[in-house]
């Protein structure tokens, strides 16, 4: 792999982040042929992409989740380094940034493809919301409540609808996401490069409705009844009101994002209790 231009994300509310952003920039000189920076809330580093052979995201997993929306629809690598609480797909600490990224540049590490989601607002009168026709995910998709009473939310699999379930919420979620919300609203862990989504309910009330691992091409639906409002959240960064009628159609994206690991895929496996027994408070990383 060869790195021309390579971009830096940084989490906008840590003066460390942005630092770091700098050092390594400052450290790289010479093995590449043009940087920049920006932060990961700046909406001109879209603007930045064309042309970007790497991208290196500094902060937490939210920093990563927005880099990989960004980049699309370019196949972009990224490389995380967390700066944030576990550090599931930010794999490197900010002290080993420098060495690591070098050893990137100079050849090292695999790309590991993880899986997006793609999904479509419907209204209730059957027209796209505006500006909602393609919203990609690289965690979950999650419909919930918006308030204190629960919503009904009828889930159709495929065109056939197989639950109603009355809850919190019901998430859509990757590979990626399942260490996430899904994980702790009860949901299964996926290996990481796994293609299948997962369906889980959130604080079901009064039923026995379990998480489901759904074939790789399905098609959910996640349709609202309520009197009020319910809400959208796309990786828990873009959330959209619903009205009662409306749908959520979840299915697997075109896209994929695409991390470079230094280390072998078991690594996934021996870091995933490490890090939930370790976990700790840090940046808020939304």
């Amino acid at each position: 792999m060869t790195f021309e231009t390579i971009g830096f994300l940084y989490h906008p509310t840590v003066p460390a982040a942005a630092a770091l952003a700098d050092e390594l920039r400052l450290g790289i000189a010479g093995h590449t042929g043009r940087t920049w920076s920006r932060s990961a809330w700046d909406p001109t580093a879209l603007d930045l992409m064309d042309g970007t052979d790497l991208l290196v995201c500094i902060g937490g997993d939210g920093t990563v989740l927005r880099g990989a929306r960004t980049v699309i629809p370019r196949p972009i690598p990224i490389f995380g380094v967390n700066m944030g609480r576990l550090g599931f797909l930010s794999e490197v600490s900010p002290a080993h940034a420098l060495p690591r990224l070098m050893e990137v540049l100079l050849g090292a590490g695999r790309i590991e493809q993880r899986t997006m989601v793609r999904a479509k607002v419907v209204l209730p009168d059957g027209r796209p919301a505006a500006g909602l026709e393609h919203q990609h995910a690289l965690n979950d998709v999650v419909v919930g409540r918006y308030g204190g009473r629960p919503v009904y939310v009828h889930v159709l699999i495929d065109g056939v609808q197989v639950e109603v379930v009355r809850a919190d919420g019901v998430l859509v979620s990757t590979a990626t996401g399942s260490t996430g919300y899904n994980l702790s609203a009860g949901g299964p862990v996926l290996a990481p490069e796994a293609e299948e989504m997962v369906l889980t309910p959130v604080a079901a009330h009064l039923a026995h409705v379990r998480p489901l691992v759904l074939p790789r091409d399905s098609l959910i639906e996640l349709r609202v009844e309520t009197d009020l409002r319910a809400v959208v959240s796309f990786d828990g960064q873009i959330d959209f009101p619903l009205p009662g009628g409306a749908s959520v159609r979840v299915r697997r994206s075109e896209h994929t994002a695409r991390f470079i690991r230094l280390g072998p895929p078991t690594d996934f496996f021996r870091n995933l209790t490490h890090l939930l027994d370790n976990a700790r408070p840090a940046i808020r990383d939304d």
